[in-house]
């Protein structure tokens, strides 16, 4: 690695140099010039970021075509378009303007569909970048903040694509608005003046499809703007997280400059993503309002689906049982102004899964900080399985997730394998609540094996595939000793340790420090500690080193 490719400061550094260059008086065009010389580390997995990002770039460009033709008015008409088979039907201006950008606007159908692919495509990099960050620890200290900003995006991500979704004003987004006016009613004492006042008036009302479009045109992609900003300066100011391996360190970064040459790989790569989405447009058809007709609030259409970072919870609303034996979610509560209806089977799934997920997302680096106590900047990044716990803790959260998106589709399931929909209703609730456990457990061991694997290589060298037969008449497999990299890869990490229940300043041990010990011992206890250099210079001089689960694992 040469030395141009390589730079080394500390945060604190990198924070007052950019501030300097913003209070001087050309501090635009410094900061412009400081942030090309900036070092970004090269790896794969950094570019799904990069896809979000450009995936965005594209929503704006295809949506401000779209923007020129689409008219956002409930207003009833009579269509009188290219597509006969609805001609003369009575429809809303909007579902009417969006058959003509389909049929009678020249690529008006290819921009459509670029648009709702590429929406689909930046939920899609935001959650996969998101995992990516999550378990490789790239969210700890100092960037914590830049976590939340992250977990905001994928939240506006998600309202920027509902939005989107229903303002063609078919049948299948009405219905899905119809979902969220039941789920808003079932807010307790405010649900139903909430829905009114959202609606313009009872469901549907006149005005919901022009506030939509207000939210999706403008205040969501402002939003939306802004935190993407704020997470690329923070991204300069933290300095770049990277994998271990030889010369890479908490404090200094080794990759490539922005200018001239990441700048040039990711012009390249926007092209290639834009031309990915635009050749999946072209050839997969997606939404075809044509088929679903306008929306009417009387028929409900058998099959229908939801984009998939919304189905979660419409799967959730279809796990959730109207009653347990004889006891029933929907209770009236006496309250002083009167009786009001609670109906928790609506309330709890609709919202108390999101609640849960999102919660855990955005207080996720301070509860790590807060079960290992540590408060050290990292810019290394961990693989994986050197972080069992994490790593379990993420595989759970996973599962809960797909098992809400699956449960989605359970009508679909029945019907294509001819099996029982009650039954695909049952199995999915019993995924629900006993899956993330199952995941947790099992992703938990295979990260340990995992590690244990590692230190047995590092320690007697992989397998080489070549039996030697010894002096005696025995056989053994010779093993190959790895070189220093994969050496190196293999032994730079550091795993938390178990922490029993420290004092306070006073000599006592709190209740709430307690209760740490007790989550540090469950997640903590079972490690597997990297090889230390006395262990493998053992090895080597072929001294007896124990590689069972009393040396390799630490209590």
């Amino acid at each position: 690695m040469t030395m141009s490719q390589t730079t080394e400061y500390t945060p604190t550094t990198e924070v007052g140099r950019i501030a300097n260059f913003v209070n001087q008086r050309t501090g635009a065009a410094a900061a412009v010039k400081e942030f090309g010389r900036k070092i970004f580390p090269d790896h794969w997995s950094f570019m799904f970021g990069e896809v979000a990002l450009y995936s965005f770039i594209i929503l704006l460009l295809s949506g401000t075509f779209l923007t020129f033709f689409f008219d956002p008015s409930m207003a009833e008409t009579h269509y009188d378009g290219s597509y006969v088979p609805l001609r003369g039907i009575e429809m809303s201006v909007a579902y009417s303007s969006s058959l003509d950008i389909s049929f009678d606007v020249r690529g008006g159908l290819f921009m459509r569909q670029v648009h709702h692919w590429a929406a689909l495509l930046f939920v899609a990099g935001m959650s996969v970048h998101m995992l990516r960050v999550f378990f490789t620890g790239a969210f700890r200290r100092p960037r914590e903040l830049n976590w939340v900003v992250g977990g905001v995006l994928l939240i506006l991500g998600m309202a920027a694509g509902f939005t989107g979704y229903s303002l063609p004003d078919d049948l299948l987004s009405g219905n899905g608005l119809r979902i969220i006016d039941g789920v808003i009613k079932a807010i307790p004492v405010v649900g139903t003046y909430i829905s009114f006042f959202l609606f313009g008036g009872e469901f549907p009302g006149t005005a919901i499809i022009g506030r939509l479009y207000v939210l999706h045109i403008l205040l969501v992609p402002a939003i939306i703007l802004l935190m993407v900003v704020l997470h690329l300066m923070m991204v300069v100011i933290h300095k770049h997280t990277q994998y271990p391996g030889p010369g890479r360190t908490e404090d200094n970064v080794v990759g490539f400059p922005v200018g001239p040459v990441y700048a040039a790989k990711a012009g390249g790569f926007f092209f290639v993503v834009f031309g990915a989405i635009a050749a999946i447009a072209a050839l997969f058809q997606i939404n075809p309002i044509w088929n679903y007709g306008p929306y009417d609030p009387s028929p409900v259409s058998a099959g229908t689906q939801p984009d998939w970072y919304i189905g979660w919870v419409d799967g959730a609303l279809r796990l959730m049982p109207g009653v347990l034996g004889d006891f029933s979610f929907e209770r009236t509560v006496a309250l002083p102004w009167g009786h009001n209806t609670f109906v928790f089977n609506v309330l709890l799934p609709a919202l108390g899964p999101a609640l849960f997920l999102l919660g855990l997302l955005f207080a996720w680096p301070w509860i790590e900080r807060w079960i290992t106590k540590d408060d050290r900047e990292h810019h290394i990044l961990d693989r994986p399985r050197n972080a069992p716990f994490r790593t379990a803790v993420g595989a759970a959260g996973v599962v809960f997730y797909c098992t809400m998106w699956a449960a989605a589709s359970s009508d679909l399931i029945a019907t294509h394998f001819h099996v029982s929909l009650n039954d695909v209703t049952y199995w999915l609730r019993t995924i629900f609540i006993l899956g993330p456990f199952i995941a947790f457990w099992i992703t938990r061991r295979l990260c340990l094996s995992l590690q244990r694997k590692d230190r047995e290589t590092v320690l007697h060298g992989r397998e080489a595939g070549v039996i030697v037969m010894s002096p005696e008449g025995g056989y053994s497999e010779k093993h190959e000793q790895l070189n220093e990299y994969k050496r190196w890869r293999l032994v730079s990490f550091d795993t938390p340790q178990h922490l029993p229940a420290q004092p306070d300043e006073n000599g006592k041990i709190t209740k709430k420090e307690k209760r740490r010990a007790k989550w540090s011992k469950f997640f903590l206890e079972d490690r597997v500690a990297p090889v230390t250099p006395a262990e493998l210079a053992a090895a080597h001089d072929h001294h007896e080193v124990e590689g069972g689960d009393h040396k390799s694992l630490a209590h």
